[in-house]
């Protein structure tokens, strides 16, 4: 479930680019409020179920509340879109990620893929770092 308080971002607990890319996200987050699942997780299993057309999808997946964290009205953003998303929520210079909206969205998409195709290179995360007391209730998979 999504709750109330701000935007999931699900990633791929096995990937090392996604698990940097999360560390990378807690390093850089001055709000605070975003929160993290493995799409390999329960609240992954519970996000597939509600979104049946992610089934294959091999992405980082951002996802903005509904209503009340039902499901219904659910944002749910793959691939170059949930990253364009992370960005923006970054803000600062972060932003400056946003010219990339001139692509068109099929060719960042293809991109991404490409690179998505070849993250198996950068290495599996055996082992991630442990996150802190503070950013643990940010894991939905910790909670």
């Amino acid at each position: 479930m999504t709750g109330a308080v701000g935007p999931v971002l699900y990633y791929d607990g096995e990937c090392g680019v996604c698990t940097r890319s999360v560390e990378l996200v807690l390093r850089h987050d001055r709000r605070g409020t975003l929160r993290f699942a493995s799409l390999r997780g329960a609240p992954g299993a519970a996000l597939l179920a509600r979104h049946p057309e992610l089934a294959g999808v091999d992405s980082l997946c951002w996802v903005e509340d509904g209503e009340g964290g039902t499901g219904k009205g659910e944002r749910v953003l793959v691939r170059s879109e949930a990253v364009l998303a992370v960005a923006r929520y970054l803000g600062g210079w972060w932003r400056v990620a946003a010219v990339l909206r001139v692509i068109p969205r099929a060719i960042r998409d293809a991109g991404y893929s490409w690179f998505a195709r070849r993250r198996g290179r950068f290495g599996k995360s055996e082992a991630c770092r442990a996150p802190t007391a503070a950013e643990r209730s940010r894991f939905l998979d910790l909670l």
